[in-house]
């Protein structure tokens, strides 16, 4: 984890060694309900929420990924 300060803004910054996330699903991932996950194995909400509070303070999340990068 990477955190930097700047006038306005505090970056935290996270990376991980997983495959990463296709294209085509990025801009799904933020949604309410969206998993990749098989039935019964996640709800898909983990993000949503996160996305939401982290909003509700003012902040913004954005994602980056390259698949197949490790």
């Amino acid at each position: 984890m990477k955190v930097k300060r700047s006038d306005e803004w505090i970056t935290a910054s996270f990376s991980d060694t997983g495959s990463g996330i296709p294209e085509e699903i990025k801009d799904k991932i933020f949604k309410p309900f969206f998993t990749t996950k098989k039935t019964g194995e996640g709800s898909g909400l983990g993000l949503d929420i996160v996305k939401r509070i982290v909003e509700k303070h003012g902040g913004k999340i954005t994602v980056e990924s390259v698949p197949g990068k490790y």
